[in-house]
């Protein structure tokens, strides 16, 4: 998987230069989402049987919710809503957007080069030739190496999106299930393997963005030994947090609610309260086909998800509703360390609270 992310760590303009290499990281993320969204459908339909139905319920939730974001996502990307493609805006409605979105990037990618076309663009990179010595690389996009980037930049917007809006409180759901239930049937197994390799992806991919973000002038090249780490660390991370929730869940499942609403309402709450203070007004052109309650709409959102990722690991980059990229490039250790001290007492607390609560003295 480190392989196949590693495409994801170079920028658009440099996905397009390079002719040969076939666009994986969109296949891997709608191969992801098809059998993650199938898994689903199948363990639904077993709870139906048995007559599980809260389980039932909460796994549609968490398979639906983030599939209505990507297709809103994969729409806002390549501006459909202003356009006249009704076909397309039928697929997204059916759920079925990233399978279209894919079979048009294989079909861009099968196309390119059997025409020349004039460049619209030059991308300029710098590019670390020694310590310190830095060379700018001048690229030249066309139209179909444009649309190529695009797709590939959507793409790794939604992995991130499936990740964490669904398969971390999917697999969450299914683990405590099975805690409960003490086995773990085929179909339920396929799934949480499913949510656990969308949500490594994801979290790789996260990382990738947030130093393309942050080194958005530089040509970022990783090399294998750095996508393992990356891939170590988010995995620890997420597994521990997913653990910690599942067993206060085991001992404590009425007030497990409350630390989820807790955590992702501050969450939420933060990059508003800090773009409140801030003084400034709400920007109107996040989409020039959006109204002020579509703007807002999209910045809920995207708040949305800032919280979901925060909920269960550090999201690297920090959203600030003030700038026009919606993202502060700056790195703030500062908060870095408040989020990772809160988060070791919070997860030592819910442990310590399950330990010694786990009879039902709650």
């Amino acid at each position: 998987m480190a392989k196949d992310a590693y495409e994801a760590s170079r920028s658009p303009e440099e996905f397009v230069s390079v002719r040969s290499r076939p666009p994986v990281i969109i296949l891997l993320s709608t191969v992801l989402f098809c059998a993650e969204t199938a898994a689903a459908c199948w363990v639904s339909a077993e709870y139906s049987r048995s007559e599980d139905e809260v389980w039932m319920a909460l796994t549609i939730v968490f398979m639906l919710v983030p599939s209505i974001v990507v297709q809103l996502t994969l729409s806002f990307i390549h501006r459909d809503l202003g356009g006249d493609r009704q076909l397309v805006l039928l697929l997204h409605l059916l759920q079925l957007g990233p399978i279209i979105r894919c079979v048009e990037a294989l079909m861009i990618y099968c196309q390119m080069g059997r025409e020349e076309e004039p460049y619209v663009s030059i991308s300029r990179k710098k590019h670390l030739r020694s310590w310190g010595v830095f060379e700018e690389e001048e690229r030249e996009v066309g139209h179909t190496l444009r649309k190529m980037a695009t797709h590939r930049n959507a793409f790794k917007r939604t992995a991130v999106i499936q990740a964490f809006l669904g398969s971390t409180p999917q697999l969450t759901l299914q683990l405590y299930v099975t805690v409960m239930q003490r086995y773990v049937p085929t179909t339920r197994a396929v799934l949480m393997a499913m949510s656990l390799a969308s949500i490594t992806y994801g979290a790789l991919v996260l990382n990738i963005l947030a130093i393309q973000i942050k080194y958005d002038d530089y040509k970022v090249q990783f090399s294998v030994p750095a996508f393992i780490c990356i891939i170590l660390w988010r995995s620890l991370e997420i597994a521990t947090r997913v653990t910690v929730l599942v067993l206060f869940c085991a001992a404590l499942k009425a007030w497990v609610a409350i630390v989820v609403v807790v955590n992702l309402v501050a969450l939420f709450l933060l990059p508003w309260v800090n773009f409140w203070r801030s003084g400034n007004s709400i920007l109107e052109n996040v989409e020039k086909n959006f109204s002020r309650i579509g703007t807002m709409i999209a910045l809920g959102t995207v708040t949305l998800l800032y919280s979901a990722i925060n909920m269960f690991c550090w999201s690297a980059v920090q959203l600030n509703l003030a700038e026009r990229d919606l993202i502060d490039q700056s790195q703030n250790w500062g908060r870095l360390c408040l989020h990772y001290t809160f988060r070791l007492l919070e997860n030592a607390a819910l442990v310590i609270l399950w330990y010694f609560l786990q009879g039902g003295w709650l």
